[in-house]
């Protein structure tokens, strides 16, 4: 079946169901709303034949697990898990300000690129297989997150527990510019450092010790830290008390990206071995997230290379790309499972307000999408 045709022909009820799911506003601060919005993705799915497993939360949306099965299909093979997330980062309203429309081959509306086309993706590339009464070599396991623009403790243990029943990983965050997908992104982490001195008068600065030099002495030594391609952001800071007074006190949270594992590990040994610069002052560093790397390992390579020949069957020339920015792909990543990320469409402008999406490129992937999920 020429699927790159026949998503074309839906085109209309993709855009459509697209626009739905924009205007049913989703911030994931609001468990209401993700609830409600997820309500109407959960009617879609098992109008298809999916069975719903959920998993209730209190702080945030509910999470859901929806299942997919096929008579033929054995236990030998383990299942394609598929990653999405309903929730957004715009707040209720916002819908107002930046309405869903359509410029050309571009759609433009909060939360259409991150990640609502991902999800109107995997509901029509599902319905198209069902109408072709095709069946599938593995199960397919589609996990909703409703909290991923935050991070969750609870989201990311369910992830991990499916990732190690499961045989591969697809994730349908955005695509990359040229038909390039993901197979590579950088690992996060949030630290906290606190120094501690001691208080006078500042009139007399020698006898007290300066928390805030401290803290700004041990933020330069972060950003002499020698690994390739890290980045390092400052992003909150405070002490101090009165401009007349040594500071007792001084803080500081940073957003440190990498590569790799052992970037990893040469962070966490210089974090632990950090030492006060100033003679009594006091200073300790303190994890506050982790989003591990995804790195293309040889299994990633392996199933991305069997993805690039099933994307030249249809025209489309599958790049290997790399981003700064983590997603849940990478804790399955982490565990070995082979991982394939930004199958979603491309586009621009995500938590901006030019986000928008590319048509073309939504319907493009619908159908790579439908074939990577009938042959891998």
């Amino acid at each position: 079946m020429d699927f790159l045709r026949y998503f074309q022909s839906q085109k209309g009820e993709m855009v459509r169901l697209l626009k739905n799911l924009v205007q049913l506003e989703s911030p994931t601060s609001e468990k209401k709303a993700v609830d409600r919005c997820c309500d109407e993705v959960l009617k879609q799915l098992t109008g298809l034949g999916g069975r719903v497993r959920k998993f209730p939360q209190k702080e945030i949306g509910d999470l859901h697990l929806v299942e997919f099965g096929w008579a033929g299909v054995g236990t030998s093979s383990r299942p394609i898990l598929i990653l999405t997330h309903i929730d957004t980062v715009w707040p209720t309203g916002t819908i107002d300000k930046m309405p869903f429309y359509l410029a050309g081959d571009r759609v433009y509306g909060p939360g259409a690129l991150d990640m609502k086309a991902g999800l109107v993706m995997v509901i029509f590339a599902l319905g198209a297989i069902n109408k072709l009464g095709a069946t599938p070599r593995r199960k397919i396991w589609l996990f909703i997150n409703s909290a991923e623009e935050t991070g969750n403790d609870n989201s990311h243990r369910q992830i991990a527990d499916l990732a190690r029943k499961a045989g591969l990983v697809f994730c349908l965050e955005p695509g990359l510019p040229g038909g390039t997908i993901k197979v590579q992104r950088k690992g996060r982490v949030v630290v906290r450092i606190d120094c501690g001195g001691r208080q006078a008068h500042a009139s007399t600065p020698d006898k007290g010790i300066n928390a805030i030099e401290e803290l700004m002495a041990q933020l330069q030594k972060l950003k002499k830290i020698k690994i390739k391609d890290m980045s390092l952001n400052i992003g909150l800071i405070g002490g101090g008390e009165k401009a007349n007074v040594v500071p007792e006190k001084a803080w500081a949270i940073c957003d440190l990206r990498f590569w790799s594992s052992q970037d990893l590990n040469i962070l966490k040994g210089f974090l632990r071995e950090l030492k006060p610069k100033q003679k009594g002052a006091r200073v300790k560093a303190s994890l506050q997230s982790f989003t591990p790397p995804m790195e293309f390992s040889p299994a990633s390579r392996l199933l991305f290379n069997q993805a690039r020949e099933i994307a030249s069957s249809i025209g489309m020339d599958l790049i290997p790309g790399r981003s700064g920015g983590g997603s849940d792909a990478s804790i399955a990543a982490h565990l070995g499972l082979p991982c394939l990320d930004g199958l979603g469409p491309e586009g621009e402008g995500m938590h901006a307000p030019h986000e928008h999406l590319l048509l073309s490129t939504m319907i493009q992937r619908t159908a790579l999408l439908t074939r990577l999920l009938l042959e891998l």
